[in-house]
Order: structure tokens, then sequence, then C-alpha cells
């Protein structure tokens, strides 16, 4: 069996190549071969001449900038795994929690897990143990509580970046979305069609807007208004 590691890359040449190397590297439980497919999104930093320059991974390209959900799409045409995994090309997410991610589809439990980056950290307000962007943690738990109310989920981080799912579960799915909405029109869709969606706690190292960081405020109104369009239409 196989494991398709989608990682859509935008201006992210300070940590491409880190990261890639870091999925290579992590151990796939029950032999999985790992299948790791990287689409650059029109980026204008170095990204496409180091991808260029790494071996053992398919590469692809747009010739201009779609968005994430444009280059996760492209991504899900091209991956041939029976098991697929989004990967962001920054270092937030730890390619070491993958067997966790994994473990529960390989085992029949269910077909579909998201990392839950909320369920294990605590909100705090102020202090050294300050929660890192506020505004985020209580926007994106508004988003997944959104979620729940439409789709009778029961979900803490809709918007995550680890979303693992078997190949079958989307693969007859039309999926339109070409920026950040592609997080709720998957979950959305995966929802309606009567997946259950487990979630595994998972480790995360938010960085900043200096260093990346590409997601707003903005990208929320976007979310909620998929969430309610994928209610009553498809």
């Amino acid at each position: 069996m196989k494991l398709s590691i989608i990682i859509p890359v935008y201006n992210e040449e300070a940590t491409v190549a880190k990261i890639i190397a870091k999925v290579k590297g992590v151990n796939l439980p029950g032999g999985l071969e790992r299948e790791i497919v990287v689409v650059d999104d029109g980026s204008n930093d170095k990204s496409p001449k180091i991808l260029g320059g790494i071996s053992g991974i398919k590469f692809f390209q747009h010739t201009k900038n779609k968005g994430k959900g444009a280059a996760i799409r492209t991504g899900l045409e091209k991956a041939t795994g029976e098991i697929v995994l989004i990967q962001d090309a920054d270092l937030e997410y730890d390619p070491n929690d993958y067997s966790r991610l994994i473990l529960p589809i390989l085992e029949g439990k269910t077909k579909v897990v998201y990392g839950t980056r909320l369920k294990t950290l605590p909100l705090v307000f102020s202090g050294k143990r300050r929660t890192p962007f506020v505004s985020h943690y209580l926007g994106n738990s508004f988003l997944s509580f959104v979620t729940n109310l439409l789709y009778g989920a029961s979900l803490t981080d809709m918007e995550t970046c680890y979303k693992v799912f078997k190949r079958e579960v989307v693969a007859k799915m039309r999926l339109v979305s070409d920026r950040f909405e592609i997080e709720p029109e998957i979950t959305a869709k995966i929802l309606k069609a009567g997946n259950k969606i487990l979630e595994v706690p998972i480790k995360t190292k938010p960085r900043g807007y200096d260093e990346g960081k590409k997601i707003t405020w903005i990208d929320g109104f976007g979310a909620i208004w998929t969430l309610f369009k994928y209610k009553f239409v498809e």
C-alpha cells in the first residue's frame, strides 16, 4: 500500500528542503510505500530552483500563483497512493506525527483522520504560557463550531493542515476551491458524504507573518461562506 504526501508550495525557500528531508526520513507504519508529490504554486522566490534539485519527489509547477486549494487539487490529480496526507511546506507541522495519523486508517477504524492542534493546546491570554496567535485559535475554534453545527460533527480543528484520508473518499469529489477555502470544502464534502472524521492530537510550532505565514482573518469569512454553501449545494 502507498501513502501519497501532497506538499503545496508558495515562496517557501527557507523551509521547503528541510520539510522534504523530514518527510523522507520519517518512519511509516505498516510497510507503507512513500510518494512525495510537490506542487509549486507559481513561487517567485528560489523554491522552484530548490525543488528542481531534490531527488525522490514528483515535482509539478503552476505557471502562476493560483492558491493553496489549486495546488492541493493538482496534487490529488497526480497522487497515486491509496492513502493521501496533506503537508504544508513550512515547519509548523511535524512529520513524526504521521504514524499516529495513519494507523487508525490502516487498522480500519476510519477512512479519514485530522490532526488537531487545539485539543491539547490550552487557551492562555497572557503570561509566559500565552497561546500563540490567540485570534487564530479563537477563529479556528469558531470555524470548527460552525462545521459541527452544520454537519453534525465533533471537530476541534477543522482548519488543520494534517488531513489524511483514503483516496477513495475524495476520488469522485468535485473540488473547486483555489485558495484556503479548500479546507472547509474538503471537510464539508467528506462529512456530507457520510464519512466520520477521527481527530488525533498533534504537535505544532506556529510561525509569524514575518516568517511567511499567509492565511489572514479575511480568509475566515471565506471559510464560513464555504461551509454554508456546501451545506445546501452539491
